[in-house]
């Protein structure tokens, strides 16, 4: 029974400072359990009362030396420990008094106070400790969370603040791509302006160059009039008729060229109406052609070849968007044939240029072909990429394909083509679907 009782205090020793966050080295735990066990064997040979007892009160006073030197690091559940080492050491007391004195306390009462005071305290600590996890579970699980929302929540701020700045920049961009837009439109107002002061040139230059003849013819006139000379004056006054119709005529194409841009002008830019293609692809490639020679300060010279289709319906389009493609196409074709010239050391090249015109499967076609330089492969998927260019910084956009195929494809429902060889030429192909005018009868 003593070494029952001997084993059960040993294990509540080794429990209790493990528990306490004491650590016995192994020559420690050996000493102390030859300790136990010589005290045991002494106590059952020798009359074991009273050393059980001392070793009982050097046992307590260890486990108080425990709860004094832990005092402060003492917490929760480990009270349920401090109080069953409480309740052994009252009992091993009464059992030591009952030693020493002799009094009449009952022997297994005693026994099983010490015996049950620390499973007792354990149990408890155990529902306590385990009570204690399963808050300290739920605290932290309310932590993670807390910093959870709180990552959610800067997230967000985050998030927000990155779409403010992805919409700045987004507005920047759009601000920068209008601008180029404009940049772009604005230069090919240029050229168009370019060509159509060359085409007005021309008549007026011949209406200038008959009007001083005729002026002259005038004199001549009154001179052999005064003279008598009849069949002079009638051979005069034939000249002065031909110059006369010469004048008209002429006057009549500048007054044409402006009457067609009056129209172009007051027609909205995205307005369709119905458009003769042959007309308008002729009436461009002419100012085109025209606004580059005015602007070449070389010379530039180039064969132009029109195949237009007479049998050509009117389209409903809008003029002038068309027009800027064609006059995108043109200028493009241009400069690709100027390249090939500037590169080309051959004396039997001749840079050319061809726009013709078809019907076919209810669409009309432009085609716009040159025989310049052509398009890399490598280049040839991205030239109608918004702000792609193949000609040096300054002289190109990057634009005027992009915006040509919008119009093409967004604009009007058509397609935009483009057939390439590298050191041969280019082809582009207009196809708009026949939208004839919707007629309202009254």
């Amino acid at each position: 029974m003593h070494f029952c009782l001997w084993q059960t205090l040993f294990f509540a020793i080794m429990v209790s400072l493990n528990l306490f966050g004491y650590r016995i080295k192994y020559q420690w735990l050996s000493i102390s359990i030859l300790i136990a066990f010589s005290a045991t064997v002494i106590g059952d040979q020798v009359g074991g009362d009273t050393v059980i007892s001392i070793a009982n009160i050097l046992q307590q006073l260890f486990y108080v030396s425990l709860i004094i030197y832990y005092w402060k690091r003492l917490k929760g559940a480990q009270w349920a420990i401090v109080s069953g080492l409480i309740s052994s050491n009252v009992f091993s007391i009464l059992y030591a008094i009952s030693v020493f004195r002799k009094t009449d306390f009952d022997f297994y009462l005693n026994f099983t106070g010490i015996a049950l005071s620390l499973p007792v305290a354990f149990l408890v600590y155990i529902a306590l400790r385990f009570k204690e996890t399963l808050t300290e579970i739920q605290q932290q699980a309310t932590a993670v969370l807390q910093v959870t929302e709180e990552k959610n929540q800067l997230l967000a701020t985050q998030n927000e603040r990155l779409e403010a700045q992805v919409e700045a920049r987004t507005a920047e961009l759009k601000a920068s791509q209008t601008q180029l837009i404009q940049k772009e439109k604005l230069a090919s107002l240029g050229e168009l302006t370019a060509g159509i002061a060359h085409e007005i040139q021309n008549p007026l230059n011949f209406v200038n160059n008959f009007s001083e003849v005729s002026t002259e013819l005038i004199d001549e006139l009154k001179q052999e009039a005064q003279a008598g000379n009849t069949d002079e004056v009638m051979a005069i006054a034939d000249d002065l008729t031909s110059n006369l119709q010469k004048i008209n005529h002429h006057g009549n194409r500048a007054s044409s060229i402006v009457k067609g841009m009056l129209e172009h002008s007051r027609t909205e830019s995205g307005e369709k109406r119905p458009t003769d293609l042959n007309a308008l692809a002729d009436e461009y490639f002419q100012i085109a052609y025209y606004g580059l020679k005015a602007k070449d300060k070389v010379g530039f010279n180039c064969e132009l070849i029109t195949e237009f289709d007479p049998a050509l319906e009117p389209v409903e389009v809008a003029p002038q968007e068309i027009g800027r493609v064609l006059l995108n196409l043109y200028n493009n074709a241009f400069y690709a044939v100027a390249q090939r010239a500037s590169q080309n050391h051959n004396a039997d090249y001749k840079p050319t240029v061809w726009v013709s015109t078809s019907q076919v499967s209810g669409q009309e076609i432009i085609r716009v072909r040159d025989n310049g330089t052509g398009i890399p492969k490598s280049v040839k998927a991205k030239i109608f990429q918004p702000f792609f260019t193949t000609k040096p910084t300054g002289e190109g956009t990057g634009l005027g394909l992009s915006l040509s195929y919008d119009i093409i494809t967004k604009g009007h429902g058509g397609t935009l083509l483009v057939d390439s060889h590298q050191g041969e030429g280019t082809e582009f192909r207009i196809e708009l679907p026949i939208t004839k005018p919707v007629v309202i009868s009254s």
